[in-house]
């Protein structure tokens, strides 16, 4: 007699990042849903390449998995604290930033207690069944049905068109893999760091300690046209709450994809600390001795148009001053990417693809609840996680909204709020009011007219 199925899971995550670990931690309070959330890897690991010494998170700890939707929860920060048993250390502290170890330290707390997590299961493909209504998810020990999934895969390192060629290359290297390959930058005399964003500028700080007494030249080169602090005045900060979200999402497409890039400073920028910290380790380094003998350069607004080997060993880029149109050549031993990272397609998605409703640049739509715009043919609720930038803005991936956007997530799932949310989060006004619309101009003209 055949061994009957066991029942579908209401929710099954595939990937266990923070974000999809913050609605596993949520789902766990969750009385008579059913959830599973998956990941390839055998343990938790947070941006394992940039946990450098003296790296500090950009966020609060309240922007842990839970506290600011759910502070009561047994999986808040404050309470893994309690039982590492360093809540007076803590205290005494006085830090509003979590150290990032700690942060993955917290995370990886979390993952190894929580019941609905499972690592080193990889789900190879996703299925949509039409006569059950369910998921199918493949993976090595067997097939996962679910009514709903939600994926939480994670972003994907970019590397600039210029370094094409050079992929692979042992000596250009992304930030996220930057301590894995640190050894293999003991050789190089000559090392550059592109991208002006809080990695390049960890990077290049952690560099500076490492390397700057040993007669080693450290570039950093960014486009941005200057090495400029990320916004965090309270007010600016009010980017990041569900009103701001919501308020963007209901923009125009056109005019979503105009802002994003224009907000580079709201989440692409370094922080004013960091920057800070650069500044104080040049200037006591100099003491001494002229700023021209130091070998390290700074060189904003200026991009990379193309990268090479060197016919004589080393790395040559092409560089453009995008002010001037000067074009220069720079020799490197070493190349150190901090440009970023982009949303990416799972493989996963091939045997359904033909059933998502893609935009025309080949993104998901996704819904104000997060859930992806299906065909017909596919009626399973499908969201996402971190890759709703385009129609969600900057607090996208934003750990400070990763709570609230797992929240709203396990209430549509559940059909009911099994977590309350604030109906107003922010002092700003983002839209227009709409008690009082001046009137149009023809209709003042017309006005004008009838008077």
């Amino acid at each position: 007699m055949d061994n009957p199925q066991p029942d579908p899971y209401d929710l099954l995550g595939v990937g266990i990042g923070p974000f999809n670990l913050s609605l596993a931690a949520l789902a766990d309070r969750a009385d008579g849903l059913r959830t599973l959330f998956c990941e390839a890897r055998p343990e938790f690991r947070w941006h394992p390449g940039m946990l450098v010494d003296g790296a500090r998170m950009q966020v609060p700890f309240l922007a842990d998995l839970v506290t600011l939707v759910d502070p009561t929860n047994p999986w808040s920060f404050l309470n893994y604290l309690r039982d590492q048993q360093r809540l007076f250390p803590f205290y005494f502290a006085e830090r509003f930033q979590l150290p990032r170890r700690e942060y993955d330290h917290y995370c990886r707390w979390a993952a190894e207690r929580l019941p609905n997590c499972r690592f080193a299961t990889e789900v190879t493909a996703l299925h949509w069944d039409a006569a059950e209504r369910l998921y199918r998810a493949e993976t090595a020990a067997g097939p996962l049905h679910a009514r709903a999934v939600v994926l939480g895969v994670g972003t994907g390192p970019v590397s600039p068109e210029a370094f094409a060629g050079l992929a692979g290359h042992p000596m250009v290297r992304h930030s996220a893999d930057y301590l894995q390959q640190r050894p293999a930058l003991a050789a190089a005399r000559d090392i550059t760091v592109i991208g002006s964003g809080q990695s390049g500028a960890e990077v290049f700080l952690d560099l500076l300690r490492t390397r700057g007494d040993d007669g080693t030249r450290l570039r950093w080169l960014t486009r941005s046209r200057a090495i400029a602090p990320m916004e965090y005045s309270k007010l600016g900060l009010e980017h990041f709450t569900p009103d701001y979200t919501r308020y963007f999402h209901g923009l125009p497409a056109d005019t979503r994809d105009r802002l994003v890039p224009a907000q580079w400073q709201l989440h692409k920028a370094a922080s004013a600390e960091t920057l800070a910290a650069v500044h104080d380790h040049l200037y006591e380094r100099t003491v001494g001795c002229p700023l021209d003998a130091d070998p390290v350069e700074i060189v904003p607004g200026t991009a990379v148009t193309d990268a090479q080997a060197g016919p004589c060993g080393g790395l040559e880029l092409r560089c453009r001053h995008t002010d001037s149109g000067v074009q220069h050549l720079v020799r490197t031993d070493a190349v150190v990417l901090a440009t970023g990272y982009r949303a990416v397609r799972p493989a996963l998605l091939d045997p359904i693809a033909a059933l998502i409703d893609w935009d025309d640049q080949g993104r998901y739509r996704v819904d104000a609840d997060h859930r992806v715009a299906t065909r017909p043919g596919l009626t399973g609720a499908l969201y996402v996680q971190n890759a709703e930038l385009h129609t969600h803005g900057v607090g996208a991936p934003d750990l400070g909204l990763g709570a609230h956007r797992a929240a709203v997530i396990l209430n549509a799932v559940a059909g009911r709020p099994v977590h309350q949310l604030p109906t107003r989060t922010a002092w700003t006004s983002f839209a227009p009011p709409t008690a009082a619309l001046l009137p149009r101009p023809q209709e003042e003209n017309r006005a004008a007219a009838i008077r």
